[in-house]
Order: C-alpha cells, then structure tokens, then sequence
C-alpha cells in the first residue's frame, strides 16, 4: 500500500475528531498544501520560498506525530501508526526534494488524500 492510499484509507476510516477539530485541523492542512502547490510552481524563481513551504509542510506532520503521542489522542493505533508512517516518508521525501530536485507531486498528494479523509463524512465525537 502507497503512502497516498494509507493517508485516504485512514482518514476516511477512522477520523474521530469533533467536527470542529476535523474543520481547523482541515483548514490548516489545506492551506499549507496550497502554500506549498502555489511555491513549487515559482520554485525556479524562489527556491528559497519553496524551501519554506517544504519546511512548514514538515512542521505540520510534526505536529500530527506530536498529537497522535498524546495519551489522550483517541484515534485507533492502526490511525496513529500510519500518521506515524507518512510523517517520516514526508521527512523523508522532503530531503529528497531540497537534495535532488524530484517532483513535490506525492507530498501534494498526501496531504490532499487526508484532507479527502478530514471532509468525509466519518464517525466523529
């Protein structure tokens, strides 16, 4: 399974947020990845603001692995251990993206597939 895959199918399967943490938690992803989709296309112009929109992509899954830590995070362990999974692929990918140019499409698509999972319609507390 893909990392885009196990961010949809966790997502979509298992969110039990309130409905107002799954809208913030949303809205914070969202425009994080419209930050970073809208500096990789200037990347040639300003890498150094592409560099920053990387950065705050992975400050954001940081902060994801920080909260699914918490004991009092509810979300099942098979939730947790796949956020756990993206986080380091992201960190991961992210290295590759600063060292070797590749594509910040599957980054795109990560967070795109949990904000997918965040607005479906699952169980919520």
């Amino acid at each position: 399974m893909n990392a885009t895959s196990q961010a949809m199918r966790g997502y979509a399967e298992n969110a039990t947020s309130t409905r107002s943490d799954r809208r913030a938690e949303y809205q914070v992803i969202a425009r994080v990845t419209q930050e970073l989709r809208d500096r990789a296309q200037d990347s040639k112009k300003n890498f150094a603001g592409y560099a920053e929109a990387l950065h705050r992509n992975q400050r954001l899954w940081t902060a994801l692995v920080v909260d699914i830590a918490d004991a009092n995070n509810p979300l099942p362990h098979e939730l947790k251990a796949r956020v756990l999974y993206l986080s380091e692929f992201t960190s991961h990918y992210t290295r590759r993206i600063l060292r070797e140019k590749v594509s910040v499409l599957p980054l795109l698509e990560i967070n795109m597939a949990v904000l997918r999972g965040l607005k479906s319609e699952g169980p919520a507390t």
